[in-house]
């Protein structure tokens, strides 16, 4: 019961983090052609004949490939070819392992794949291997994100509307100011009008870059003892503010990610941080925060520890889930509103 409802809980927060990155896509490819530094945006280059095994989600899906992100942020292009074995990742020995088409390789996957590299430096697949339970999730992730994606779409085509729009406005407010000044001498008038749209689409412009930018408004630890996913009192007291800050916000997500100390194994610990960031993520549902706020919980295991494992005190400290509210700056910050030219100006 406690796998069942921790997949189903990646499942639907997998869902939304996919449809975020839809909104996002075209400004960070934007950004990242721009500065050329955000090494985790960059796809790694397998050198030819080059042995590699991979593991991590499929970010897309296009005909014969598709794009691989691991644990470390790295992205791989992945080729499907014709002899390429499509299998089950399956957990009892007893038993064949199904196989699978290339058509059930979806987006939202997660997938273990064994290849060689091509001379374009994508990663040609000898075998690819996932579970039944993940062919579940990303089934029902890409049912949900296609229908997010279409609004999301829709969207952008009316703020693309509205850009084009404005465009328009301020070339025709150009053209009325060169009439102006020929009838009477109200040059100045129609170039402040014009400079104001301006101003707006420059506006707007801004506004639909920055839908990705988030600000930190609250970060809150959450710590637990050894070996457990059990909130405290005190702590479900730190969630309430949590919910309740949230709450006042427009534009926000919730971050949660778990960590464990070193005490135990580190498969144990896997599975006991992403308890603890799936305990984190229940309590705040519960006090009504929708589901589609709190972005992809997960357990990072012994990873990224904020104290020394060696001491007693260390290892308390690193037994912690990380809650963070994350405000949008492009849906926060409206565009500043131009002042009304007045009649007299035109004179």
């Amino acid at each position: 019961m406690k796998k069942m409802s921790l997949l189903n809980s990646l499942m639907v927060v997998l869902c939304l983090s996919l449809s975020s990155a839809v909104v996002a896509q075209d400004n960070m490819q934007n950004r990242n052609s721009a500065t050329g530094s955000d090494s985790r945006r960059m796809q790694t280059q397998v050198a030819t004949g080059q042995k590699m095994k991979l593991k991590g989600i499929i970010l897309s899906r296009d005909n014969n490939s598709f794009v691989v992100r691991d644990m470390t942020g790295s992205e791989v292009n992945v080729q499907i070819a014709g002899n390429t074995k499509i299998e089950e990742k399956k957990s009892n020995p007893f038993r064949g392992s199904k196989k699978y088409s290339s058509d059930q390789v979806l987006r939202g996957l997660y997938v273990e794949v064994e290849g060689r590299g091509d001379a374009s430096g994508a990663l040609v697949a000898d075998k690819i291997k996932f579970s039944n339970d993940a062919q579940i999730i990303a089934m029902s992730v890409n049912s949900q994100v296609i229908p997010v994606e279409n609004r999301v779409g829709q969207a952008e085509t009316r703020l693309t509307e509205a850009e084009q729009n404005a465009q328009r406005l301020s070339g025709q407010i150009e053209e009325l100011a060169q009439v102006a000044n020929l009838a009477n001498g109200g040059a100045a008038a129609a170039q402040k009008t014009a400079n104001e749209a301006l101003q707006g689409v420059n506006a707007a412009n801004e506004r639909i870059s920055s839908l990705d930018d988030y600000e930190e408004k609250k970060s809150t630890t959450i710590n637990f003892k050894v070996g457990s996913a059990v909130l405290t009192a005190d702590s479900k007291a730190m969630l309430d503010e949590v919910a309740s800050q949230a709450k006042t916000e427009r534009g926000y997500v919730i971050e949660v990610r778990g960590f464990a100390s070193s005490d135990g194994s580190q498969s144990l610990n896997d599975r006991l941080s992403a308890r603890r960031a799936e305990a984190v993520m229940r309590y705040l549902a519960q006090q009504e925060i929708p589901l589609r706020r709190i972005v992809l919980p997960f357990g990072y295991g012994e990873a990224m520890p904020v104290a020394d494992n060696a001491t007693r005190d260390g290892r308390k400290q690193n037994r912690r889930v990380e809650v963070k509210i994350l405000v949008s700056r492009g849906l926060t910050n409206a565009p500043a509103a131009s002042g009304p030219v007045s009649s007299g100006d035109s004179q």
